[in-house]
């Protein structure tokens, strides 16, 4: 077949394409009526991973990969929320942090995204209700836990809702050549994670800290001789040129997001949860805190301590198990955990 025979081909597969996408947003559109109906939540996050896990076994090995079936998805799916709702997402801004990213990761361009100055800011629209969801950075796979989103979940109402995993790939931009950069701007973690690669490659520059990858590529995109480390979307907001890919010490350097909300997410079969508990001072209390875990066989694939800020020497204990808080032996521990804990709270249980 000629190219022209190809085109043409193309052509109309994708009339067929577009024909099923407006097919699929009315049955989109009747299913918002009904949840709109029955009070239920727009974003269903147990459906999505469901669906998503379903479509990549229906290719049967086709030529689009597993990331770019996700990827394609997560648009059509992203429209379809715009549809059924304007949807607004709160996330630690400004516009083009890792954060961003992982919004964008998660409910794709077509909702409404809503950047907000800190952790605390993002938790309060959430709370106020004045957006449907709010994302923020929960750890790093190098730099360990993220401590302000911690804290904050012990005094507030919000649920854990879903999380996402984001690869972090920090890059050089600047729009000036390699060789005449003088100066190097970024956040503190971003810089941390890029500290061995620094050293070997612009030992004689010292780095500046800025509050956000955002606000350093800002800088560098006006200022001669600059540049920025940080996500290739900042690139594509300051107009950066990207001079060196995947500069960060550790390849599979990954940071987690979460998703927060007035309601935890319905079981999937794969799930997550996350629980919060202090413990009396007392020798000996952790331990007796933790042994229905292990009694009852439940994986505890995380846990940090934080100062309670309410008594001297008192400590919260975030842990982050495997299953749903509605399975009959995670509900069996926690209510064995109240028993030895004087405070425990369920902060969600969401897909794994």
């Amino acid at each position: 077949m000629s190219l022209e025979d190809l085109r043409i081909q193309i052509d109309a597969i994708d009339t067929q394409i577009i024909r099923l996408l407006n097919e699929r947003s009315d049955v989109v559109h009747e299913i918002g009526v009904i949840k709109k109906r029955e009070g239920l939540e727009i974003y269903a996050p147990e459906r999505e991973e469901k669906l998503l896990r379903s479509l990549v076994a229906k290719s049967g090995g086709g030529r689009l990969p597993e990331e770019s079936i996700r990827a394609i998805y997560r648009e059509i799916m992203s429209a379809a929320l715009a549809l059924e709702e304007d949807l607004k997402i709160a996330y630690l801004g400004p516009a083009g942090t890792w954060t961003h990213q992982a919004a964008i990761g998660k409910f794709g361009h077509s909702v409404k995204y809503l950047p907000q100055p800190g952790f605390a800011e993002v938790f309060e629209q959430v709370e106020r209700r004045m957006v449907d969801y709010g994302v923020v950075p929960i750890e790093n796979s190098t730099e360990g836990a993220v401590t302000h989103t911690l804290d904050l979940f012990a005094d507030s109402p919000l649920k854990i809702y879903g999380q996402v995993m984001l690869p972090i790939e920090n890059h050089l931009m600047a729009n000036c050549p390699r060789e005449e950069i003088r100066q190097i701007y970024s956040h503190p973690q971003i810089l941390a994670q890029c500290r061995g690669w620094l050293g070997r490659n612009f030992r004689e520059i010292q780095p500046i800290e800025k509050s956000s990858s955002a606000a350093a590529a800002e800088l560098a995109a006006r200022e001669p001789g600059a540049a920025v480390l940080g996500g290739e979307l900042l690139a594509e907001l300051y107009g950066l040129n990207l001079l060196e890919r995947s500069i960060q010490d550790f390849a599979n350097n990954t940071t987690r997001f979460l998703v927060i909300s007035h309601k935890t997410c319905p079981p999937t079969g794969k799930d997550r949860t996350s629980v919060m508990f202090s413990v009396k001072d007392e020798p000996g209390s952790l331990v007796r805190a933790l042994e229905p875990f292990e009694k009852f066989s439940i994986n505890m694939s995380k846990i940090e301590s934080r100062p309670s800020k309410r008594r001297a020497w008192e400590y919260y204990f975030f842990v982050d198990v495997g299953g749903h808080c509605e399975d009959t032996e995670l509900a069996d521990v926690i209510s064995q955990l109240e028993k030895h804990c004087s405070f425990v709270k369920v902060l969600g249980s969401y897909p794994s």
